[in-house]
């Protein structure tokens, strides 16, 4: 391994163009995105990522383990510690950070199960919920997220970090409303929208069937487009004084029940 001269500096070009990543524009301009964390790292690898430019601290992160990330010595980027710590975005992240290309996600690239079961977001403003999401779809092994008319990215860096890398494990795609509709229906997948004026709890609909479960957010809910092409508006039932869940928890309540059908059929 042969790192060159460790960065003490963020005024060093390479420091100024990391943190510029930190932009939604510059993302977009560069197609980069920041990955923080070896197994975060590892799991953007191991999807086919590209890795560019990868910063460790060489106070904390072992040498043996750049050998084992496999990274050209020229991509290797040494920085000091009080560095690392102005520049990492999450706590923990063990030292190391690293560029990765992006990828395109379009509809047309999923490949669906037999039976599948598709997420679907509609205009997600938090990079934290979709982040959750991501783990929740891991968790419940379901086929794809889809984001609609969106928000935020999925290469937003809070959305990296708090999916703990399950943006990597993920099958997803960005498209509009109106796009996704015409491939669920195109793929007979049926669309089962979450909205708070339903009458159907959302445990008495079938999901044992090729389905998608369309939420949108907390302040505005989903637009009329979804409304008019669902199969059944379904509602989580509350029994406090307030009258939605965050998005994230919404989302695990209604997946998990969907997984539970399949399971038990």
């Amino acid at each position: 391994m042969k790192a060159g001269e460790v960065i003490t500096s963020t005024q060093n070009p390479k420091i100024k163009s990391l943190l510029a990543l930190e932009k939604p524009r510059e993302r977009r301009r560069q197609q980069l995105f920041i990955v923080e964390g070896k197994k975060e790292i590892e799991m953007a690898l191991s999807a086919g990522y590209k890795i560019g430019n990868l910063f460790y601290c060489v106070d904390i992160f072992p040498e043996r383990d750049l050998t084992s990330l496999g990274i050209e010595d020229k991509l290797l980027v040494p920085i000091t510690k009080e560095l690392f710590d102005k520049i990492a975005v999450r706590e923990n992240s063990g030292g190391v950070i690293a560029v990765a290309e992006m990828k395109t996600h379009r509809l047309q690239e999923i490949r669906l199960s037999g039976h599948p079961l598709a997420l679907v977001l509609e205009s997600v403003e938090k990079p934290g919920n979709l982040g959750a999401i991501l783990r929740t779809s891991d968790a419940a092994g379901v086929d794809a997220v889809i984001l609609c008319d969106p928000q935020t990215d999925f290469y937003n860096p809070n959305v990296v970090r708090s999916s703990l890398g399950c943006i990597f494990t993920q099958q997803i795609a960005a498209a509009t409303s109106a796009e996704t509709i015409e491939w669920l229906k195109k793929n007979n997948i049926r669309i089962y929208c979450t909205y708070l004026q339903a009458s159907k709890p959302y445990d008495e609909v079938d999901f044992t069937v090729p389905a998608a479960i369309i939420m949108g957010t907390e302040a505005t809910g989903l637009s009329d487009v979804w409304l008019s092409n669902t199969e059944s508006n379904i509602i989580i039932p509350m029994h406090g004084k307030i009258d939605s869940m965050n998005v994230s928890t919404a989302a695990a309540v209604v997946v998990f029940e969907a997984l539970r059908q399949r399971k038990s059929k």
